[in-house]
């Protein structure tokens, strides 16, 4: 069953079809990368089930809320075997936002789960990159719509 018939959310370029889909439909995440690139997308979707069930049972939140934001995009600016650096923006209350967060993830059987995240939020400047990954400044891009 397919979710989505266009580009995945996570940036990757792939269809989402053959990318994040089959893994929060249950396929195992071959990296903690491919992990957290189903999560974000999992957070666009509104898919609050598979959020809580990809975290790790020892950090595991009793359930996972909907936001009330509207995610723009995902650029990873560090991955390594246990660990993703990622900037994720969105948009809540009409304001842009920018989550920096490097995230720790675990193995829990034979999956990769998100463990923790060291994370700082904050509103995007009018004169910064658009973090949707345009390339446009947040003023000519993401804040006129």
């Amino acid at each position: 069953m397919t979710l989505v018939a266009e580009l995945c959310p996570c940036g990757s370029g792939s269809l989402f079809a053959g990318c994040c889909e089959p893994i929060i439909l249950g396929a195992a995440a071959p990296s903690a990368e491919a992990l957290m690139r189903s999560r974000y997308s999992a957070y666009t979707l509104g898919r609050w089930d598979y959020l809580r069930e990809s975290w790790h049972p020892d950090t595991r939140p009793s359930r996972v809320s909907p936001t009330g934001c509207q995610w723009l995009g995902l650029t990873i600016v560090r991955a390594t075997t246990d660990s993703v650096e990622f900037i994720a923006g969105f948009r809540e209350n009409g304001k842009i936002m920018t989550l920096h967060e490097t995230s720790r993830f675990a193995r829990s059987g034979n999956h990769w789960r998100y463990l923790d995240g060291v994370c700082d939020v904050h509103e995007a400047g009018r004169n910064a990159p658009c973090p949707c990954g345009s390339g446009k400044k947040v003023k000519r891009c993401c804040s006129q719509t």
